[in-house]
């Protein structure tokens, strides 16, 4: 197996599912849970070797998690409107729309919290920052210890990570910058991954109380 399959396949498939999704209507509960066993199927297969889940600093990524979700509401709490401004709303980034088809299935809620907060993390922080902010620095990545600075890879990764996210792509910025900082801190790919939980966790239970869907692209 190549040395960057563990951390690039899950994402790949990741991607696929999401495309793949226009051109095969399913039941949003029965999507929802195909998604997460597959990802979930994908993740033991390919990345348990290299998945490390334990944790250097506790208060410090919850800390970070939070922050980041704060981050990201912010400027449309503080400016309504403000996501239909041109630059977040435009065919090159998109514009602000829920993939939920219903919002009135509880089990729908659920599994789409669940992949939102135990696979996304997993799966995104294998390729943003536990592969590709070292195959940036050097394409043979093992050579490179997780946490190792360079400013070419930090802002490639960073505004890699925002385009993922669509109209959403300033917080995005803002987010894979805090995430960046918090992998050199830590230097432990666990820390990343609970504190992007922790993120889409507050983030979940923001969109559920609110009713703002558009925030599940």
């Amino acid at each position: 197996m190549p040395a960057a399959a563990p951390y690039v396949v899950p994402f790949g498939v990741f991607l696929l599912l999401l495309a793949l999704q226009n051109y095969i209507p399913l039941p949003q509960t029965v999507e929802f849970a195909l998604r997460i066993a597959i990802l979930a199927g994908v993740i033991w297969y390919f990345s348990r070797s290299v998945l490390d889940l334990r944790v250097t600093n506790p208060v410090g990524t919850v800390a970070v998690g939070l922050g980041v979700f704060l981050l990201w509401i912010a400027p449309d709490v503080l400016f309504p409107g403000y996501r239909h401004l041109w630059l977040f709303d435009n065919p090159i980034v998109g514009s602000v729309h829920s993939s939920m088809k219903s919002v009135d299935s509880p089990i729908a809620l659920a599994l789409r919290s669940a992949r939102a907060i135990l696979i996304v993390p997993i799966v995104e922080e294998l390729f943003w920052r536990g592969w590709l902010l070292r195959w940036l620095i050097d394409a043979d990545f093992e050579k490179v210890p997780l946490g190792r600075y360079a400013m070419r890879s930090f802002w490639i990764v960073a505004f890699l990570f925002a385009s993922e996210h669509g109209p959403y792509w300033d917080v995005g910025l803002m987010a894979g910058i805090v995430y960046n900082l918090w992998m050199y801190r830590t230097k432990r790919l666990g820390d990343l991954i609970w504190a992007h939980a922790i993120t889409n966790a507050a983030l979940c239970g923001y969109v559920i109380y609110t009713g703002k869907w558009e925030y599940w692209l």
